[in-house]
């Protein structure tokens, strides 16, 4: 839970008349006159490009803003899904987060369904709603969505049920309430998991909670979904850091467990083991990072969940705006809804990758128009560029929903190179997606040219990776107005909330070592 923020959206120095948010019609900046788009377009100034009230690739409704996400796979409807916490930023700080939920098939395409759950009055459990799961039942046919109550007044937070028959229209189950045992913090109390293990043939129910003065996953079981009995904690967490969002399920031959760490990460991690029983023994080890520890995002990414078909598991989660718009300001509470596809190695270690639909969204074929290259720079953009420390090429301005694709080969362990935005030719900073080669991370950062001459970063969101060792990347750049995912090898996503990247010049760069880019392709919606 997050109290409510209210962003103000900054307009400055410019004019913007538009029928919709995905069309400019006019430009107006740095004294010049008018420009038409086929003018704009020939130009490489900075554009103050609007943000989307609603997007569709990666969501956010019209109204309000996307927090924890609930996906659960309909096995009657055989479609996802995805029912997650509104975020109105109304600033009512004791009724907020109803329940709405959303319909998808592919993670790329999305049916509201509106508001399923609403939030209670303040004399109730839960005027204010906090992240939960659904599970179905079938031996009733009944849809159980478990979610966690919040109030200001102790207990803060309790766990409650709606039901549903067709899993669209919900109805609360005033009867269920579950307040935390004696020896639990009854105000930390939250998150419920709820899944059927097959061998033990029970529902476990797993919450983020403080046993004892420890963080917990706390763990209840029930043969009903109704009468849930203590038994002893599910994960004891690491350094007492506090895991929120839990998830728990079984891919191939390994257990995971997904959580997102509020303490000290503030990143989507997991735990994965061969047995179930493996799993919860685990927290146990003193031993820390664990070997079987893996961050999946990076600080842009958070309350990631996951629900598979039965051919692929995705993950949702929210990727967060930023106070004022600013791609440096601190990151707020909710955003645009993000979905990844799991990836699993033979190690039983996770990656990420994009989900089909979400490759395919861009299909329009655009020709990249060069603007300008660092002196020294060989090839086009139809061959190829070779592209030593220092050098760039920036390309024509980006559309509103946008995916790049290009293959990068270097010599392993030695260069690093990436893909900027809002990389304009009347502004001494730009951002900058690196791919660090030479240092094993991922980095967002903001850079900026010195008037004594060379770059300052300043770093703006990182996560660690392992660099690959062919020395080839294959990157796949997808992105929906000022939400941008980042994809290598098959392996990794990054996503960052980078604003003013829509209709802006945007670049590729090298500035260690040598890189040479091939295959380079651009496609719209």
């Amino acid at each position: 839970m997050r109290p409510m923020i209210l962003t103000s959206i900054l307009f400055a120095g410019f004019s913007l008349l538009a029928a919709s948010c995905d069309n400019e019609t006019i430009l107006r900046g740095n004294d010049n006159p008018p420009a038409i788009q086929s003018d704009l377009d020939q130009t490489t100034g900075y554009f103050s490009s609007t943000e989307a009230a609603k997007c569709d690739l990666f969501y956010k409704p019209a109204i309000g803003y996307v927090g924890d996400p609930m996906p659960f796979y309909d096995p009657q409807a055989k479609d996802f899904k995805i029912l997650y916490l509104q975020d109105m930023r109304d600033g009512n700080s004791v009724v907020y987060h109803p329940i709405h939920q959303l319909v998808t098939t592919d993670g790329a395409s999305y049916q509201s369904l509106g508001e399923t759950i609403a939030c209670g009055s303040a004399a109730e459990d839960d005027p204010a709603i906090g992240t939960g799961s659904t599970v179905y039942d079938e031996a009733t046919k009944t849809y159980h969505t478990f979610y966690t109550g919040h109030k200001s007044a102790s207990p803060r937070e309790v766990i409650l049920c709606a039901t549903s028959s067709d899993c669209k229209s919900w109805t609360k189950d005033r009867s269920f309430r579950l307040q935390a045992p004696g020896n639990y913090n009854v105000d930390e109390f939250r998150d419920p998991h709820v899944f059927y293990d097959e061998d033990a043939q029970i529902y476990r129910m797993l919450l983020s909670a403080i046993r004892d003065g420890r963080s917990v996953i706390a763990q209840f079981t029930s043969s009903d979904l109704r009468k849930w009995n203590e038994v002893d904690p599910f994960f004891y967490t690491k350094w007492n850091r506090f895991y929120e969002c839990p998830d728990v399920f079984k891919m191939g031959d390994y257990w995971y467990m997904i959580y997102s760490d509020k303490d000290v990460t503030r990143n989507v991690q997991y735990f994965y083991a061969p047995t179930l029983q493996g799993l919860m023994s685990m927290g146990d080890d003193p031993a820390f990072p664990h070997l079987f520890e893996g961050k999946l995002e990076g600080l842009s990414f958070y309350a990631g969940k996951t629900a598979g078909d039965g051919t692929n598991r995705h993950l949702w989660g929210w990727c967060a705006t930023r106070a004022g718009n600013t791609n440096e300001k601190t990151t707020d509470w909710a955003g645009a809804l993000v979905a990844h596809k799991l990836v699993q190695h033979a190690d039983g270690t996770l990656g990420l990758t994009y989900p089909d639909a979400v490759y395919t969204t861009c299909k329009q074929a655009v020709t990249l128009t060069e603007m300008s290259k660092s002196e020294g720079v060989t090839g086009n953009a139809s061959t190829g560029y070779q592209l030593n420390a220092g050098q760039s090429v920036r390309f024509a301005r980006l559309q509103y929903v946008n995916k790049v694709e290009m293959k990068i080969t270097t010599t392993p362990g030695t260069s690093v190179f990436g893909v900027s935005l809002v990389d304009c030719s009347d502004r001494n900073y730009k951002y900058g997606l690196y791919i660090e080669d030479r240092w094993d991370n991922l980095k967002f950062d903001k850079v900026t040219t010195l008037d004594e001459g060379g770059e300052e970063r300043a770093n703006i969101n990182s996560k660690q990776f392992i660099h690959a060792a062919d020395g080839v990347y294959q990157v796949t750049v997808v992105s929906d107005h000022s939400v941008c995912v980042v994809y290598i090898n098959g392996q990794y996503a990054f996503t960052n909330r980078i604003y003013g990247m829509q209709r802006n010049p945007w670049g590729i760069f090298c500035s260690d070592g040598s890189i040479t880019v091939s295959d380079l392709k651009y496609t719209v919606k």
